[in-house]
């Protein structure tokens, strides 16, 4: 028998406002809330997210939590990656909250196309088409 990983269980996340990004996650890219706690001995909140496959987001809140570098080519997660159907609508919709993506690019490998945006934390997100 040959094992290996079978896909994406969850991503973690750490925000530095976490109301404002609970609102992004949620109301902006319509993540479902699963469960939210507060664990009062760690002055920080954990907030389960559902995307529609299934995959999930959990966020957190730390106090004083150091920043982390989020430059395209700093080591460590590159960017986080969200399947989209009808990107352009998606564009569209995020452009009516004030949110700015990049030009919409080609991958030149799969002919599908996608953009970037940042969330809350300058954390680099690309929505991909399928």
């Amino acid at each position: 028998m040959t094992l290996s990983i079978v896909g994406f269980h969850h991503v973690a996340i750490i925000a530095s406002d976490y109301l404002k990004s609970k609102d992004f996650y949620t109301t902006v890219l319509g993540a479902e809330i699963i469960h939210e706690t507060y664990r009062s001995e760690r002055n920080s909140y954990k907030l389960d997210l559902r995307c529609r496959d299934g995959s999930q987001i959990e966020l957190f809140s730390f106090p004083d939590s150091p920043t982390r570098l989020t430059y395209p080519e700093a080591c460590g997660l590159r960017h986080l990656a969200f399947r989209v159907e009808q990107l352009d609508h998606f564009i569209d919709f995020l452009g009516d909250k004030g949110i700015d993506c990049e030009p919409v690019r080609v991958d030149p490998i799969t002919g599908k196309r996608f953009t970037f945006l940042r969330d809350p934390d300058d954390l680099p997100l690309e929505l991909y088409e399928t």
